[in-house]
């Protein structure tokens, strides 16, 4: 029986170890952490695992999310699956300190008011008409434009860039700013167009597919609901688990990976072996060796990174806000939040360990780099104690309106993200988030990087989903397994998705595709062009 070692108990890790268990293969798993589950997994506030259950952020599973939601449907619990712990949210509050709040439906559109509703860009209510229009021109160029364009020219642009945003109004850049950082922590300057571009769409079409539910949560703590029923799942295929085992490196001879050396100096072995770290621990595995094998490998360290991470408010009494997200559009630290207790069915939380907590509000900043309202500097530059104080704070400035919902006396405790360690200036971030910059898709690797015996299978691989996520993490994860069944005879492999977009782009993408090998430009950016320039003569365009 082929022995593979998977280094990495996050999403990836999993995932690989589940396709290639069901297949046969003899799996051993090694984490640093004492728990699985990597980014997504839950961690006790008071190291009581019975207790309560604090974690990096809340997660949420958009309509586009295949491949992690079939491999939850794989994985039983109870009399069903994980996959039954997953809830339909129904809106989204839009909470802003100078004008009134906005709920926004998250269900697919019932009425023609509905569907134009739905249509209008994300933030774009009281927006110019000319800077809304402009947006919805440059989403059909996205849209439009053949798969080579995308990777080999809209990669290479920012999402500011390519929509103009410098020549546009200043509530076009603010709310664009915001919604791009507060969904994916990365700021439209940097980000690659091709990558935002695509997940705003996803998450539209989401919107307007009345088969799949647009957005969905837990329906508990990530470990409860999810990670720990998978861990037991795998463990009843034969996987091995190593938990609080870091792996210090491979040891490579003749071009292949021979082993792993234990950060406790003991060696462990196998005939495959899967990378499952995240991007800021992956380059400690490419040795000189590796490199000259798999140039691609060499490039993981340009891969860049930024910080979104998440802060539970133990609150007295179950506030719910709306049975949604909220989104904070004038909060510094760019927040997002969902009040999770409403959709934790038959989860007690009397029982554990305080009789006090009702509530649980989690919370995500992704902005860490602009000063706050209370302490006048940015988030990275706090003490733990300051962060969660001026969290608190924008919540409460966001949440006064007609009758005051967030109050200092509904507080009973809070849980920052562990990754988040004080220094002497601020905090450093251990658990950092990979961001899609321009030009950063030539420097992530393939989950077969030519290596004999070595796969990735991580959020950082080159994947359809292409975002930092569970669902990234998940296909990587099943590509790095596909990779190992080929060079072992096995037909079966896992089931890889493409992003779904209308059918009827289609000849217009095709149209493209034959414009873009005869070197000609898109045609949208041959109508930009035109207004520029008519607009620099000062005719109107």
């Amino acid at each position: 029986m082929t022995e593979v070692s998977v280094v990495g108990g996050g999403i990836g890790g999993l995932t690989a170890a589940q396709e290639l268990a069901e297949r046969g293969f003899d799996v051993t798993v090694y984490e640093a952490n004492d728990r699985f589950g990597g980014k997504a997994r839950s961690m006790p506030i008071d190291d009581d695992p019975a207790g309560l259950q604090g974690e990096h952020g809340f997660r949420f599973f958009p309509a586009f999310y295949r491949h992690v939601v079939d491999t939850m449907e794989r994985i039983p619990d109870g009399v069903g699956s994980v996959a039954d712990n997953l809830v339909e949210t129904e809106a989204t509050l839009i909470a802003s300190t100078h004008r009134p709040d906005q709920v926004a439906e998250t269900g697919s559109p019932e009425s023609l008011r509905g569907w134009l509703e739905a249509l209008r860009p994300a933030f774009a209510e009281d927006l110019p008409s000319e800077d809304v229009r402009f947006l919805l021109e440059r989403l059909a160029y996205l849209l439009t434009a053949c798969e080579e364009r995308r990777e080999n020219e809209l990669d290479d642009v920012s999402w500011w860039e390519f929509i103009d945003a410098e020549n546009r109004s200043q509530e076009f850049q603010d709310r664009l700013a915001f919604a791009t950082q507060s969904l994916v922590a990365l700021r439209p300057e940097v980000g690659s167009a091709r990558t935002i571009g695509t997940i705003y769409m996803q998450l539209l079409f989401g919107q307007l597919d009345p088969n799949r539910p647009t957005e969905r949560i837990l329906n508990g703590p990530t470990n409860e609901a999810w990670i720990d029923p998978w861990v037991a799942y795998l463990e009843d295929l034969g996987v091995e688990f190593h938990p609080a085992t870091p792996v210090r490196g491979f040891e490579v001879d003749g071009g292949q990976v021979v082993g792993l050396e234990l950060a406790d100096g003991s060696r462990a072995g196998g005939d495959e072996y899967v990378l499952a770290v995240p991007v800021e621990v992956a380059p400690k595995f490419v040795t000189p060796e590796l490199a000259r094998i798999a140039p691609e490998l060499r490039r993981i360290d340009r891969l860049e990174t930024a910080w979104m991470n998440g802060i539970q408010f133990y609150l007295d009494e179950d506030l719910e806000l709306t049975r949604g997200h909220q989104v904070y559009a004038d909060a510094p630290w760019a927040l997002t939040s969902i009040s999770q207790r409403q959709f934790w069915t038959g989860y007690d939380l009397g029982e554990r360990g305080s009789d006090d907590v009702e509530g649980i509000l989690s919370v995500i900043a992704s902005d860490w780099e602009t000063p706050g309202i209370v302490y006048d500097k940015p988030a990275r530059r706090c003490s733990r104690e300051e962060i969660a104080t001026e969290i608190w704070e924008q919540l409460k400035r966001h949440l006064d309106g007609p009758e005051t919902r967030l109050t200092d006396d509904l507080l009973v405790d809070w849980f920052l993200d562990p990754a988040l360690v004080e220094t002497d200036d601020g905090v450093e971030n251990r658990s950092p988030l990979l961001i899609n910059t321009v030009g950063a898709l030539r420097n992530r690797p393939p989950a077969d990087v030519g290596v004999e015996n070595l796969t990735i299978a991580s959020d950082y691989v080159r994947t359809n989903s292409d975002l930092a996520s569970m669902e990234s993490a998940n296909e990587a994860g099943r590509r790095a397994a596909n990779a190992v069944c080929r060079r072992h005879g096995v037909g079966d492999t896992a089931r890889i998705w493409e992003l779904e977009e209308p059918a009827v782009l289609e000849p217009f993408k095709r149209q493209d595709r034959i414009r873009y090998r005869l070197g000609l430009p898109h045609p949208a950016e041959v109508t930009q062009s035109l207004r520029r320039v008519t607009s620099r003569l000062g005719g109107r365009a």
